[in-house]
């Protein structure tokens, strides 16, 4: 039984199966729009978005089905990505606050040995500014824009929803990032246990979403439910996926009501996983 303290509407969601599908103008296809169906206040989102994962009583099984998984739109995602869009998806006070959320965990600049991933990468990583180390990877959709990238020492083009088997080495990372993408996967206990597996023992992965997204592509579970439902999601993902630590959250929102909210779930690999 899915515990009730993670807001009605996860569990009205579950409960009640598959949102209904409405018809939606072409815009819809292309737009970056807002992606939370049940909005609260600011004060009850950052009180409820930082507690939500702690002393949570996971019900035995993933709780989610098969169908929460799908889009509106399920024609191949190399398709909707095929054009560049140099733009930003969050607005710039949640790009600064992501930012700043960045500088206070990465490893040092240039510190020997220390690699990072951004998965889901993009022409910008919003990594804190003269950012550099002697590995810093890329994975996403569009050449052009990972191209444009200057933080990336490398990148890759692979879509994690046809083959979300990571094309790195075990335990090859420190840190791995996905900014405001985690809404997309449609396989993402694949996904994590590929993340655990390249990430370095102790390692940290970083999930940060706000509440706008590509509507048609997010995933279903995503699109029907809340800011807070959406902490709970991500953070089922690590703890199903296995060999993390207890997943955390926090709500780095710069001006809760006045701009783009922001999130963070984060887990680090546990110390006894080798792979």
């Amino acid at each position: 039984m899915i515990r009730g303290s993670r807001g009605s509407s996860l569990k009205g969601f579950l409960d009640a199966g598959l949102p209904r599908r409405t018809l939606l103008t072409s815009v819809l296809f292309h737009s970056f729009m807002m992606c939370s169906s049940s909005p609260v206040s600011a004060r009850s989102k950052i009180s409820e978005a930082e507690q939500i994962l702690k002393n949570v009583e996971w019900p035995e099984q993933f709780p989610f089905k098969k169908e929460d998984f799908q889009r509106f739109d399920e024609s191949p995602d190399t398709i909707f990505y095929s054009s560049p869009r140099f733009v930003t998806h969050i607005d710039d006070y949640a790009i600064q606050a992501l930012t700043k959320y960045y500088a206070s965990i990465f490893p040092p600049s240039n510190t020997p040995g220390v690699a990072l991933l951004d998965m889901c990468s993009s022409w910008i990583s919003h990594y804190p500014k003269g950012y550099r180390q002697e590995r810093i990877a890329g994975l996403g959709l569009n050449d052009e824009e990972l191209k444009r990238n200057q933080v990336l020492t490398e990148y890759a083009v692979q879509d994690l929803n046809k083959n979300p088997l990571l094309p790195y080495e075990d335990n090859s990372f420190d840190v791995i990032t996905n900014a405001v993408s985690v809404d997309y996967l449609t396989k993402p206990l694949e996904v994590f246990r590929e993340m655990r597996r390249v990430l370095k023992p102790g390692g940290i992965a970083v999930m940060s979403f706000s509440n706008r997204c590509f509507w048609t592509k997010a995933i279903s579970i995503w699109t029907g439910t809340g800011d807070v439902d959406h902490v709970y999601i991500v953070g089922s993902y690590f703890h199903y996926a296995g060999g993390y630590e207890p997943p955390q959250a926090l709500d780095i929102s710069p001006n809760p009501g006045r701009s783009d909210p922001m999130y963070v779930v984060f887990s680090r690999k546990r110390k006894a996983e080798s792979s």
